[in-house]
């Protein structure tokens, strides 16, 4: 499974440590994800989505129908 959200499409960057030698070395940021089950009332089930923090945010703000209609019209979700 990869560190993606399929809501938000963040996934994870590439960076370097940088020591006190200012030697690089990389590394990689990870996306902050969570495995959260949603209510989803317009199909009257229950779904599992990996979402970031600020995809729990969004979805907060401006509700789960919207985001998952704007989720699969980036390509972020296939089907949920």
């Amino acid at each position: 499974m990869s560190r993606v959200c399929q809501v938000t499409g963040k996934r994870s960057m590439v960076g370097n440590n940088v020591g006190h030698s200012n030697l690089k070395t990389k590394r990689k940021f990870h996306a902050n994800l969570f495995k959260k089950k949603f209510y989803y009332p317009e199909e009257d089930r229950w779904i599992t989505l990996k979402v970031s923090a600020s995809g729990l945010r969004d979805i907060n703000k401006k509700g789960l129908h919207k985001m998952l209609q704007e989720a699969k019209a980036a390509g972020y979700i296939n089907n949920y």
